[in-house]
């Protein structure tokens, strides 16, 4: 426990630029671990960062980096990137480059073996491969194979043996595979830069009489913030003054403006279309909705995938295999068979060139970073690449009923009397023993009687719950029960005919119907409904269109309500009267028959089920911390709309993951194949690996497209 307080106090978090690939980041963060005062590090590739437990200083950070020419920052520090133009940032390259050209002409000219062509080569080779042959060379010695080490081998080897062209070309090649990898890569990280920028940095605030323009670093809560039209808001508060629209895309992905007005609750990066707003700032610039997305993305993409975990596996052994195979292609015909030396060393090098795992290595992270970047962007926070991989694989959505399908408003629509009381009178009692209910069809009751004027002020005593089935209390000395039909089929177990075809005919039409009563006799039927959101037929329709087998909708309402419901949303199944225990009961049960099964609530009360699924997905992520917290994915509009989307943007990705990794491997074997009759070249081997490299980056990009509409 210690250890771990220990670990929170010297928590320091930096942003590093120059990251090309994982291999590079997993050099810098062992890097990072031997410095003096440092206890622990962790990279996240995805999000560009490093997070360092102890003291260090950026120097020391840098000079850790320095092989990558790596530049760190503190994660809180503001900078503004500086960008060089391309000939000076990449002048070594195209110098490289005119010098090979020479070469070639001057080989052409002179023949190949001529002094003058071999010395431009040299040239070349050294300028454009200056940095590479640095790394490559501090690997070999410490026994570290990875792609500069490959490489490294392959251009000396090719200068051994006189191939001072291929040499050359080899590295022209690699470099610009090198810097096509890092532009797609940010390209990839672009989508988590741009949600940072949503937000303002500073806000116009009131303190006392005074107005001043204030860092939000320097905002505190109870501060007012004044909001004019066509501004965004810098701070997550509460409308204290003012109406106006308000465009929630940022943090939704919904773009049709929300109605705001006082006690109304808005967020930063969200736009002010219409009237001035003054808001009440409640909560720490760090802590506000955006920020919490901001983080929740950034670890995500530090969470490794399963595809991605096999792939590093399979990185770690396939390198060091390529090398002996290199090895023993390079020596063995030689020496057994009294085969050209020259020629086999050639293909050696030749192999150690096609061998590098660049393409693969990256297929993944690539794919996974894009992904939860775009999915971010249209109001969709997916937790991690496992959860993302999951929910491409789903063959079963359970729904919970109220406030996920429905409004999760339910309104009395419907007060049927018996006896000599009148309604009014009726709906006080049920009113004043519900207030005491936390249950959302209470609070429908207690909403009617305040509308039609009821005397609340009954005196209530000894309140007790009957769990699952209703309440009871004394009202005015007399002894009152409110629950379902159920309940008073217990308490009078020769109920009216006629009151149970009127409860029957009410359930019908997919309401709940509660029942007021006494021990003796039933004294009113209370039919309540919660209307079914707009969006929730046609997204059970959608989901069934993309190939989910089975929608359910759980529900502790009775069965005929349900089905009733059921039939206008036309899931596939409806299970009714349950208790939060018997949902994650069936959760349980549904994961032994479909494997991959989603459950979709608001995140609070359904928490137990929503973690036994594969993919628990919580709906209203802008408004609750706790959506955000408990669920692997948090759809942060109010709406199920983004269900389909999130799934088409799985698959995809799924998709994409599984052609990378087969691309890459599959132009290796290719490649292998033609070493056996001498037909691979070394600059065409470096042109396989570039190319695939570019191809399986490109692929991956293609995910940026997945749009959050569907259709």
């Amino acid at each position: 426990m210690e250890n771990s307080v220990e670990k929170t106090e010297d928590k320091n978090v930096f942003r590093v630029q120059g990251f090309t690939c994982t291999n590079c980041a997993g050099i810098f963060e062992k890097n990072v671990k031997s410095l003096p005062g440092v206890k622990d590090a962790q990279v996240n590739f995805g999000a560009s960062k490093i997070t360092v437990y102890g003291s260090t200083t950026v120097k020391d950070l840098e000079k850790a980096g320095a092989f990558e020419s790596l530049k760190v920052t503190p994660e809180k520090q503001r900078t503004v990137e500086k960008k060089k133009p391309f000939w000076q940032e990449h002048w070594n390259v195209l110098l490289s480059a005119i010098l090979l050209a020479a070469g070639y002409f001057l080989s052409e000219q002179y023949g190949e073996e001529s002094v003058l062509s071999a010395v431009t080569y040299v040239a070349s080779i050294l300028i454009g491969g200056y940095e590479l042959f640095k790394k490559g060379i501090k690997n070999l010695f410490r026994l570290q194979f990875d792609m500069n080490t490959l490489m490294t081998v392959a251009i000396i080897g090719a200068a051994a043996i006189g191939e001072w062209g291929e040499g050359a070309t080899v590295v022209i090649l690699f470099a610009i595979s090198e810097v096509l990898e890092r532009y797609s890569m940010e390209k990839a990280r672009q989508s988590i830069r741009s949600l940072m920028d949503i937000a303002p940095k500073e806000a116009l605030i009131r303190r006392g009489s005074q107005e001043m323009t204030v860092s939000v670093d320097d905002i505190q809560v109870g501060d007012v913030m004044i909001v004019k039209p066509g501004q965004k808001l810098a701070m997550d508060g509460v409308v204290i003054k003012g109406t106006s629209t308000i465009n929630q895309a940022a943090i939704t992905g919904e773009s049709v403006p929300v109605a705001k007005t006082i006690d109304d609750e808005v967020f930063a990066g969200t736009l002010n279309e219409e009237g001035l707003l003054e808001v009440k700032v409640t909560k720490h610039v760090e802590d506000t909705t955006i920020s919490k997305i901001i983080h929740l993305v950034e670890e995500a993409q530090a969470e490794r995938a399963p595809s991605q975990a096999f792939v590093d596996r399979f990185a770690k052994y396939y390198t060091p295999a390529i090398m002996i195979l290199a090895l023993g292609i390079a020596v063995v015909p030689p020496l057994f068979v009294g085969a050209d030396w020259g020629d086999w060393i050639y293909r050696g090098l030749a192999l150690l060139v096609v061998g590098c795992p660049c393409a693969l290595v990256i297929s993944t992270p690539v794919s996974i970073v894009t992904a939860i970047g775009n999915a971010a962007k249209n109001g969709v926070l997916i937790k991690g690449g496992i959860h993302l991989e999951e929910a491409g694989r789903l063959a079963a959505i359970a729904f919970d009923k109220t406030g996920t399908l429905t409004k999760g408003f339910p309104e009395v629509t419907n007060v049927d009397t018996f006896g000599t009381k009148d309604e009014k009178e009726l709906l006080a009692i049920a009113a004043v023993i519900e207030k005491g209910s936390q249950h959302p069809l209470a609070s429908a009751i207690v909403r009617k009687a305040e509308n039609l004027g009821a005397d609340l002020s009954l005196a209530v005593e000894d309140f007790q719950s009957i769990t699952g089935k209703g309440v009871k209390a004394k009202v005015n000395g007399e002894l009152y029960y409110v629950g379902s039909p159920k309940l008073f089929a217990e308490l009078h177990s020769d109920m009216n005919v006629d009151t149970n075809q009127r409860i029957e005919a009410l359930q019908k039409q997919g309401k709940t119907v509660m029942v007021l009563g006494s021990e003796q006799q039933v004294l009113a039927l209370v039919a309540v409904a919660d209307e079914v959101r707009d969006s929730s037929k046609d997204v059970i329709k959608q989901l069934h269109e993309i190939g989910i087998k089975k929608t359910i909708m759980l529900t502790g309402d009775n069965q005929a309500t349900a089905e009733a419901i059921g039939r206008r949303l036309n899931v596939t199944d409806v299970k009714a009267d349950l208790m939060p225990q018997d949902k994650l009961d069936y959760i349980k049960q549904l994961r032994k028959v479909y494997g991959n099964v989603a459950m979709i609530g608001d995140g609070v009360n359904d928490a137990p089920a929503l973690a036994a699924s594969t993919v628990g997905i919580a709906m209203g992520g802008a408004g609750t911390d706790t959506a955000l917290e408990t669920a692997d994915i948090a759809l942060m509009a109010d709406d199920l709309g983004k269900l389909p989307y999130t799934i088409r943007l799985s698959r995809k990705t799924l998709a994409i993951i599984k052609q990378n990794i087969t691309f890459s491997l599959g132009i290796k074997l290719v490649a292998l194949a033609l070493i056996v009759p001498g037909w691979l070249t070394l600059w065409l081997a470096i042109f396989a690996d570039m190319g695939a490299t570019l191809i399986v980056t490109l692929n991956s990009l293609r995910l940026l497209k997945v749009k959050g509409k569907s259709g």
